[in-house]
């Protein structure tokens, strides 16, 4: 198939989708499937076709700005919001050398622009340059140590650890949007004290305007690459709170957005999905809804919610149903 017709049948704006993070977020697939920097372990899209770090193009730009246009007419025309334009290709966005130029043009359709990045070109200046016109960037950390990222990254041969994090701080010393990591937690992998603790003190350097804490949830590339224990993920949190003002886990869809609906059990498991709950936070939120600690006993014993400890303290937060399956989740829509 030639370039021209694989053009034609590529699907380059999907969505919107929800996101937790970007609101009603429409994506954009510039990159082909499975090219990338990386053959991830927990990667839904299973294991990397292609392994690459030449950026190139990819789509003709202004397919790409045809194929969005078009898609936010239909979705304007339905009556539904597009808070963001995102880029989250079945490959690594940065690879594609176009990207400044696709960013530039679709800033013209008037909505905010987030690129979901695994950090692995942010070393190039072209790269940063790109994505400082972006107006919402989450950069991948799933370690700060160069031999769990060769296990659980499995990165292109010629990349080096050290130079992705410079370029980090370089782009974030410079950034003037809105700056977001992720981390991946995979058991036995990097979920130690000592690697939170590394992960913790490199993005206190960092200084991210939130840090995601991100588990398998659906097929990973490796079947392996299983999520830690709710304990583990609890102590993750906080080891890295301990150090960054605003960090969320992302362990499951959720529809309310934290905010009290008038369904107790619904906004519980909301709430702690994304932030485990002290036990007084348990109560004042009872409280306020009107309700007491028979909401929690029904939640546990269906087995939605469990109680955890961290330094003495009880905490709340949402069961993982989905541990066993061996599954990815960077967000609700985005597994990249």
């Amino acid at each position: 198939m030639d370039r021209m017709a694989k053009e034609k049948n590529s699907m380059i704006a999907f969505g919107p989708v929800p996101s937790r993070r970007l609101g009603h977020s429409l994506g954009i697939n510039n990159i082909p499937p499975k090219i990338c920097t990386y053959a991830c372990v927990y990667c839904q899209l299973g294991c990397t076709i292609k392994m690459q770090v030449e950026r190139r193009s990819f789509y003709n730009p202004s397919k790409i700005l045809r194929d969005v246009q078009d898609k936010v007419k239909k979705v304007k025309a339905t009556g539904n919001p597009i808070d963001y334009l995102t880029f989250v290709p079945d490959g690594e966005p940065t690879l594609d050398i176009n990207l400044a130029h696709e960013i530039d043009l679709l800033k013209s359709l008037g909505i905010k622009i987030a690129v979901i990045t695994n950090s692995s070109l942010i070393w190039r200046k072209d790269v940063r340059e790109a994505l400082m016109q972006a107006d919402w960037v989450s950069l991948k950390i799933d370690t700060a140590q160069e031999i769990i990222w060769g296990r659980i990254n499995r990165p292109h041969g010629i990349l080096q650890l050290s130079s992705l994090q410079d370029g980090m701080f370089e782009f974030a010393r410079a950034y003037r949007g809105q700056l977001v990591t992720e981390t991946m937690l995979v058991r036995a992998v990097n979920d130690s004290a000592d690697s939170l603790n590394k992960i913790a003190d490199l993005l206190a350097r960092l200084k991210p305007a939130r840090a995601y804490l991100s588990i398998p949830t659906r097929p990973p590339a490796e079947e392996w690459a299983q999520p830690p224990s709710e304990e583990i993920i609890n102590r993750a949190y906080h080891i890295l709170r301990e150090r960054i003002d605003h960090v969320e886990y992302l362990i499951g869809y959720e529809g309310n957005d934290f905010a009290f609906t008038g369904n107790v059990e619904d906004d519980l498991l909301s709430i702690t999905a994304v932030h485990p709950m002290r036990e007084d936070a348990v109560s004042d939120f009872l409280a306020r809804a009107g309700a007491d600690w028979s909401v929690i006993h029904r939640l546990t014993e269906r087995d939605q919610l469990i109680e955890t400890a961290y330094k003495g303290r009880r905490f709340y937060m949402r069961r993982l149903h989905a541990r066993s399956t061996g599954s990815v989740f960077i967000d609700s829509e985005y597994g990249r």
